[in-house]
């Protein structure tokens, strides 16, 4: 049984994450670690957690601060916290602790690309080469092989999972056309007027289009990684709905390229044989409240007039963050990938 530590426990991130933990058989003790509120208990900020039967929380269910959970000594930590302030709060743990962060400061390989997207120095370049993008579907065995695993942000892996098969199929020539809507828990619990119920009730808005948005570099680099050198066109939208993420995504066909409905069939039938989370659905147009709450990656597509669109929806909470970190640990520690996670989405 395994001892689990969570810094930025009460974000929203944090707390899918301290309710998939606490649910997971194979864990037997969860830390809630913050760095503002420590020796408070977590029910303050968070007083839907629920009981805790087995005992796995801290003594009155405290928040811990970093030395207590350094001195406890825990198996793995998972870092909901914000670029920037991720890295370095992980820091003393990465020695003997298997680190799963869930900000960006380890998913971009390139430090200059770091820099423009995020406009900070990439922290601890020397712990850099040892991450692995942990997009469990594409990278199981490098996951397996690391300690240090940086988990993909929410549009990217809604995203890339309909498209990286084809790409490493030679079938992505010509730009690559991503229109993705995002429910709003997406920007996170810190408040900001553009969140708040009268901006966003009713209105539904695109923001930082092309490379202005931190996730374009990210899905670049993979795009890259899977053989593709076409250009990349990411516009994200807001919509008035707490959770859930869909991107619709279109590959016009230039050159040569010549691709089906049935080739694609066929390439993300063989991508995904033996993965859990991935629901193939043809010619139907998935829908984010088919897969709200469970860790599933919902995939369309169809092929019209020399275009080959895919549909893909997510959780952006659970898949899109801490549901994949959790697959992630499974797959990290060897336990089946569905252990502690939803396959059915609520009703």
């Amino acid at each position: 049984m395994m001892k689990i530590a969570v810094f930025g426990a009460s974000g929203y991130g944090g707390q899918v994450l301290m309710r998939l933990l606490l649910d997971h058989p194979q864990i037997s003790q969860v830390m809630p670690v913050s760095s503002t509120s420590a020796g408070t208990p977590i029910d303050v900020r968070d007083s839907g957690l629920g009981p805790d039967p087995e005992g796995k929380l801290p003594d009155k269910r405290m928040l811990l601060n970093r030395e207590e959970a350094l001195s406890r000594k825990p198996d793995a930590v998972f870092s909901a916290l914000p670029h920037g302030a991720s890295a370095e709060f992980c820091a003393p743990f990465m020695d003997d602790s298997v680190v799963f962060d869930l900000s960006a400061d380890f998913r971009l390989t390139d430090r200059d690309v770091h820099l423009k997207a995020y406009g900070t120095e990439a922290p601890l370049p020397e712990k850099r080469n040892g991450a692995v993008y942990g997009l469990a579907e594409l990278y199981e065995d490098e996951i397996k092989a690391s300690n240090l695993i940086a988990v993909p942000g929410c549009y990217p892996t809604c995203s890339l999972l309909p498209l990286v098969p084809l790409s490493r199929q030679g079938l992505i020539d010509g730009p690559v056309i991503i229109n993705a809507v995002s429910g709003i828990s997406g920007a996170g619990r810190s408040p900001k007027e553009t969140s708040l119920y009268v901006e966003r009730s009713e209105n539904t808005v695109a923001y930082s289009p092309g490379t202005k948005h931190r996730h374009q570099p990210e899905m670049t680099q993979e795009i890259r990684k899977a053989g593709s050198d076409a250009a990349l066109f990411f516009t994200p939208h807001l919509a008035p709905m707490r959770r859930g993420m869909a991107s619709t995504i279109a590959l016009p066909l230039t050159g040569n390229v010549k691709i089906s409905e049935d080739r694609i069939y066929d390439i993300l039938t063989e991508a995904y044989a033996d993965k859990p989370f991935i629901g193939l659905r043809g010619r139907t147009i998935p829908s984010t409240r088919d897969v709200v709450g469970s860790n599933r990656c919902d995939i369309g597509w169809s092929v019209e007039d020399g275009i080959v669109y895919l549909f893909s929806v997510i959780d952006n909470l659970v898949k899109g963050a801490s549901g994949q970190a959790v697959q992630d640990f499974n797959i990290r520690f060897g336990f089946p990938q569905t252990t502690g996670l939803s396959l059915r989405g609520e009703v």
